[in-house]
Order: C-alpha cells, then sequence, then structure tokens
C-alpha cells in the first residue's frame, strides 16, 4: 500500500512510519520541515510539504490523520484556540477537500482524535457509544471527528482514532514526568481521584495498524487500555516503578493558577473502555499498567 501520514514527525507517527516501512509499504509524510522527514522517519520515506502537491492523478490507498499542534503546550487564549482548531479540523477538511478531488479515492482514512470528546467525569464510564462532552476540548475533537466523517461520502472508510495517554519512553507525557519523579519530586495532582486512560505505545501501533488492515472496522474507536487508573494510582506505580517516593501533591488551585482552563487536561480526566477494539478480539500485549510502565522504564530501573 501506499499511505499518506500528517503528523509522521511526532511521537506516534514516527513509530508508526517504521512499522509500515518494516512490512514493505510505501510511506509519505506530509510535513512542513521535509529536510527532516528522512532523519527523523527514514530515508525510503517521502515527503510532501503541503497538500497543493497532491495532484488529483496521484493515488494514495490509505491516509492516516495525526496532525494536531500540542494542546497542553500553551494558554488557551483565543489565538491559541485557532490554531488548534485550524492544525485539526481545517487540515482535516483540506485532506477530505482533495479525497474528492482525487481520481481514484483512498480505501480508507485513519483520523486522529482524543478522548477529549467525552469531557471530564469521575464516576462514567465511557465507551464509543457515549455522547460528548460540553468543554473545549470535546467541541475540538467534535469538530475534527465530523470534519473526518465528510470523507465517508466520496466511500471512504473512516475510522476515528479516540486517543488516550499514549506512554512511550522517548516522548509524550510520561518523558515530561520522568524526571522529576527520578529525583523523587514527583506528585499526585490535585486530589489524585481523576481517571488517567493510558496506552503503551506499542499496542498503540498495533490498534492502528489493525484498523488499518481491518476492512470491517469503521467509525469511533478508543485508543486506551482496557484498565484506566486514578492519577493517584498512576502516581503510586510510576514512583515504585522507579523506585523512588512519591510523597508531594501538586493543589489544584496552584495548577489552575499556572494554566488556566488547560489544568482541566489534568485535573479532570474520564474513565474510558476500549469497547469497540475488545469486540473485535483485539489483545493487548499491555492491559495493565504495572508491566506496561516496568515495559517502557527497563533501562530506569
Amino acid at each position: 500500500m501506499h499511505i499518506l501520514i500528517t503528523g509522521g514527525t511526532g511521537l506516534i507517527g514516527r513509530r508508526l512510519c517504521a512499522a509500515l516501512l518494516a512490512r514493505g509499504e510505501q510511506v509519505t509524510v506530509l510535513s512542513r520541515r521535509p529536510h527532516l522527514v528522512a532523519e527523523i522517519c527514514g530515508a525510503a520515506v517521502r515527503t510532501m510539504r503541503s497538500l497543493d502537491e497532491w495532484m488529483p492523478s496521484m493515488h494514495f490507498d490509505a491516509i492516516i490523520n495525526l496532525a494536531g499542534e500540542p494542546i497542553i503546550d500553551a494558554r488557551w487564549t483565543t489565538k491559541r484556540r485557532q490554531i488548534l482548531l485550524d492544525s485539526r479540523v481545517g487540515l482535516t477538511e483540506k485532506l477530505v477537500e482533495k479525497i474528492q478531488q482525487a481520481q481514484v479515492k483512498p480505501r480508507v482514512l485513519l483520523s486522529g482524535s482524543a478522548i477529549g470528546f467525552y469531557g471530564t467525569d469521575e464516576t462514567q464510564n465511557f465507551t464509543e457509544e457515549a455522547g460528548a462532552g460540553h468543554d473545549f476540548s470535546a467541541d475540538l475533537c467534535m469538530q475534527w471527528e465530523l470534519a473526518a466523517q465528510a470523507a465517508q461520502t466520496f466511500g471512504v472508510r473512516v475510522v476515528l482514532l479516540r486517543t488516550g495517554l499514549v506512554l512511550d519512553e522517548t516522548g509524550g507525557v510520561l518523558k515530561k514526568m520522568l524526571l522529576p519523579f527520578q529525583l523523587g519530586l514527583g506528585s499526585q495532582l490535585g486530589n489524585g481521584r481523576q481517571w488517567m486512560s493510558w496506552i503503551h505505545s506499542q499496542d498503540y501501533l498495533r490498534a492502528v495498524l489493525h484498523l488499518l488492515d481491518d476492512a470491517s472496522a469503521q467509525g469511533a474507536f478508543n485508543l486506551t487500555a482496557p484498565n484506566a487508573v486514578t492519577n493517584a494510582e498512576f502516581t503510586k506505580v510510576l514512583a515504585k516503578t522507579l523506585h523512588r517516593p512519591a510523597l508531594f501533591v501538586a493543589p489544584a488551585f496552584v495548577l489552575r493558577l499556572a494554566m488556566g482552563e488547560r489544568s482541566d487536561l489534568l485535573l479532570g480526566g474520564q474513565r474510558v473502555l476500549p469497547q469497540s477494539l475488545l469486540n473485535q478480539q483485539f489483545q493487548f500485549e499491555f492491559a495493565d499498567l504495572v508491566p506496561a510502565l516496568a515495559d517502557l522504564l527497563k533501562a530506569s530501573k
């Protein structure tokens, strides 16, 4: 297959490129930094600087749409909200426009989303049947998904990747947490009751490849491990895995003062179940947090 990936130079994108190349697939990455693609994704990966380069005569068998500016890295000003919308919804709309113009349509579009779709709740279990929440993150995800679903009009199978916290030792949330925990400064966030719906990066990649290959898969899929944990439990397990104490608590009011509305991503949470993957008999290698962190942090022990 010839597969177009947006967001291919990110943490997940680069791992996905490697996995696809290992399978013998042909990969093209859309990137504003084309000079870095070969170094990050591999010399065999082709580069597209802009979707304007996608001519109607070009054919991609599949599109994996992972692009999007980081949601937690900057305060949600009006300008930042627009950047977040443009990088997700705007790009996806442009992808669908290019699909419409293509002489031969791709068979499948796997398009990013997030479990933020559901909003935050400490008591409810969210499967793919649950509706959208009402905060900014939920609205962003809902618009992102609606933009992708428009491709169904042109006979394209659409899969929505509602992604949880992807745990990987080389980047993302886990890497950001490592240094303070290794120094014995790890801390619980607020009351610690908020749910953290996580997934090991290898299970994430396996799930994406499964959804790419399974012609019957369509609609929303929660990409989370079956067993979410609270922030308090995550803190305890990570500290124990690193053989360090975690005695501190980051007060909720301090996080809210420092981060504004973004703090909801840390202090709120949702217990998400990957029901659609389980219904397809997908087997998680890391269903529980203890073995997942043990595997990821072997070198840190």
